[in-house]
């Protein structure tokens, strides 16, 4: 037989066709899939956690934070614990459900958890370096797990930080239902006149909120805990009625390192104004604007009445304005200051009408600054933002929610 012959009866492709069939699938198989097939492979995002009731939910955390700190066993030497107070995780603010929150846990140590002793926050026992919880309670929309829009539920954030190695070692977390829980300001932060972000608040959010375990305890939260630890003391004397004695402890914080804070400004002044200090009131709030200025950005808590550019007749809550306002201007003026005045509302009531209010308002204070320095004339602005901008949301229109409702004063290029 011939090597070389054709097998006959074969078409000559037909031995090829093996060949030609791998190609072709080799080819379909490197086709990408159709886009319709992409979109049933993705995998869904996770639903958002279920809210549940707030005592169980601060247990929850508190039991999550505690199991997994790998404390010593019981029957030891105890390990000191201290609670620096729980604050609102946007605007640092301490309120009756911060409080409440802090009596559960420690309730909670006291009885399941032996092998800690629990101590106060203060300087003498930071000195021992200590186990620190902090923590945070935050109004969130649920489904966005963000502090925007409808606040529908509540954020627990709890971390505990172990001040001998420098990190954090644990953390707890979970979401509650808003059904009866009280954010009602404590007295200090319901009569504070001025908000602005602040480095030392900022560093006690961001050691819970912007850490997990292993990391190291926030630097600026760190160098400044000492005095926090004296701001702590003299709002709760202020919280008691005590205020000589709170305005001692203000006094003692603003001079020692890390005390230069919103707080201890917003203490001194206040504390001063109780006593009917009003030279001494008009210099600290006079030191409260530079340091908003220094910060590029203060807003104070003037209340209106409803739907009005009007204060509230009520001197009580009113009578300081005169002096805020004055001051304002002084200050803004000898700084040569350039402002964007930012008029706020809180989310209750259509938003058209509440950014009309909200430029009304803006232009009223700018009106009466205009009068006290006519410098400023043409270095103000003044702009609303109705309540895009809430800093709580919650719209729940009373002293919750005052920050929603501020005048801010924003330093801008001239």
């Amino acid at each position: 037989m011939n090597p070389h012959r054709r097998i006959t009866g074969q078409p000559c492709w037909l031995g090829r066709w093996p060949l030609l069939a791998v190609a072709a699938l080799a080819l379909i198989g490197c086709q990408a899939p159709p886009q319709r097939d992409i979109a049933q492979a993705a995998v869904p995002p996770p639903a958002a956690p279920s809210p549940i009731a707030f005592d169980d939910a601060v247990l929850k955390a508190a039991h999550e934070l505690l199991g997994r700190a790998q404390l010593p066993p019981a029957g030891g030497q105890r390990q000191a614990l201290l609670i620096d107070p729980l604050v609102d995780g946007v605007t640092g603010s301490q309120s009756v459900a911060t409080r409440s929150m802090e009596q559960k846990i420690v309730d909670l140590v006291r009885r399941d958890y032996p092998q800690l002793e629990v101590q106060s926050f203060s300087t003498s026992n930071l000195a021992g370096q200590p186990l620190v919880l902090v923590g945070t309670f935050t109004p969130i929309n649920n489904s966005a797990g963000q502090p925007t829009g409808e606040r529908d539920a509540f954020r627990i954030c709890l971390a505990l930080a172990d001040l001998k190695t420098g990190k954090v070692i644990a953390k707890g977390v979970a979401r509650a239902r808003p059904d009866g829980v009280k954010t009602t300001p404590l007295p200090f932060d319901a009569d504070s006149p001025a908000w602005t972000r602040d480095a030392a608040i900022d560093g006690y959010i961001r050691t819970c909120q912007g850490s997990k375990a292993g990391d190291p305890i926030n630097p600026v939260y760190g160098a400044r805990i000492m005095a926090a630890a004296l701001i702590s003391d003299a709002g709760n004397a202020y919280n008691g009625r005590r205020y000589q004695e709170s305005l001692e402890l203000y006094r003692r914080a603003l001079n020692t390192a890390g005390g230069d804070q919103l707080r201890a400004h917003n203490g001194a002044y206040l504390a001063a104004w109780k006593l009917k200090r009003r030279d001494e009131a008009t210099q600290a709030f006079a030191r409260l604007v530079d340091y908003g200025l220094a910060n590029r950005q203060v807003a104070l808590k003037f209340l209106f009445r409803p739907g009005s550019t009007q204060f509230i007749p009520d001197a009580q809550i009113s009578a300081p304005y005169p002096l805020w306002l004055n001051q304002i201007a002084r200050r803004s003026a000898q700084n040569r200051a350039c402002l964007e005045i930012v008029g706020h509302t809180s989310r209750s009531g259509p938003e058209p009408i509440n950014q009309r209010l909200s430029v009304l308002r803006a232009q009223a204070i700018k009106d009466r600054l205009d009068s006290a320095e006519p410098l400023l004339v043409k270095r103000t602005v003044a702009s609303g933002v109705g309540s895009r901008e809430n800093l709580v949301g919650t719209g729940s229109d009373d002293a919750g929610d005052a920050l929603d409702r501020r005048v801010e004063f924003r330093v801008i290029d001239c």
